[in-house]
């Protein structure tokens, strides 16, 4: 009964993110991917301090899909400019960084990459 209980639970949450991601402007969905990739970050190092490194793995594995196929190819180089060229090779940074913490075990990385993102959320959330 508790593994009913928690397959209900987790698609109700599925459906809960698709429904404010349907529901979301341009904005709010980038929004979403900064909290995504912040969330999968933390999440990594909880793990690493447990001992969960194939989590771990998975955990920051999620980080860099979100900020290569969320933010990184949300990027309009078109109307951006000189700026969506700057946050291409930052988000680059980052996925570079997010591997090699993962193979070396480098939370310190992780740690790194987390306050860069922080940086250009905190931006994106007062364009807003």
């Amino acid at each position: 009964m508790a593994i009913q209980a928690r397959q209900a639970a987790s698609a109700y949450e599925h459906l809960g993110l698709q429904s404010a991601a349907l529901s979301a402007s341009q904005h709010q969905l980038i929004t979403m991917l900064f909290d995504g990739a912040a969330t999968a970050m933390r999440k990594a190092r909880v793990l690493d301090s447990a001992g969960d490194v194939p989590a771990r793995g998975t955990a920051l594995s999620k980080a860099i899909d979100i900020i290569e196929r969320g933010l990184r190819a949300a990027l309009d180089f078109e109307r951006g400019g000189e700026l969506a060229v700057q946050l291409d090779s930052l988000y680059d940074y980052m996925i570079r960084r997010l591997m090699l913490a993962n193979l070396r075990s480098d939370m310190g990385m992780v740690s790194e990459v987390e306050q860069l993102l922080d940086n250009v959320a905190s931006a994106w959330k007062q364009i807003g």
